[in-house]
């Protein structure tokens, strides 16, 4: 009798360790997919002033003119020299523009880094397609080496449709470069979740 209820009891407790040891790892799956999973739905989405990412342009080009700022910094102690090659551009609605960056690895090792960007006002970020990007795609820059980072992009003509929008004539474009998988790049994405969230 007592080897029946011994047996049961082991069976017992296997079976909740298992339940237990899924349940774990399910999270730890859960947590490392969230930062990637968020991203993606960002830029398909134009969440929380994320562009959205487009292959071809529109049929339309208006008249109407937006002046975009662009702005670029890097995390606390990142060793890049990260900056605009212009301060702003003026873009036709529905027309592509071409914008880019340069990046200095000031380090005397190879640099990885990975780009977070945002849209300001956060309402228009819906309406600014990339069709190029270097964002949320990890960079690796030799020592003391120098890249240029393009970005083509076109504003959405339905913007002119949206009543919203009709007090926007500038957009700012920003990048923030981080350490690729890394505490701070995750941080950055949590609080910069948690802010457009609230």
């Amino acid at each position: 009798m007592n080897d029946s209820r011994d047996r049961d009891l082991i069976q017992k407790n296997a079976r909740t360790g298992l339940t237990v040891l899924a349940v774990v790892a399910f999270m730890m799956g859960a947590a490392f997919a969230s930062a990637p999973l968020y991203a993606l739905f960002c830029r398909l989405t134009g969440f929380a002033g994320t562009p959205k990412i487009s292959e071809s342009l529109p049929d339309q080009v208006l008249e109407r003119t937006v002046t975009i700022g662009l702005n670029a910094d890097t995390a606390l102690n990142f060793p890049w020299t990260f900056k605009p090659d212009q301060r702003e551009v003026s873009a036709r609605v529905g027309a592509q523009a071409l914008v880019s960056f340069t990046a200095h690895n000031n380090a005397s090792i190879s640099v990885t880094g990975t780009a977070l960007y945002n849209v300001t006002p956060l309402k228009a970020g819906k309406y600014l397609h990339k069709i190029q990007c270097f964002c949320f795609d990890k960079q690796t820059l030799a020592p003391g080496e120098t890249i240029s980072m393009p970005v083509l992009f076109y504003i959405d003509p339905t913007m002119n449709n949206d009543p919203n929008m009709e007090d926007v004539s500038a957009i700012t474009l920003s990048y923030t470069f981080f350490p690729a998988d890394s505490n701070a790049l995750e941080e950055a994405l949590e609080a910069f979740y948690n802010e457009d969230t609230k």
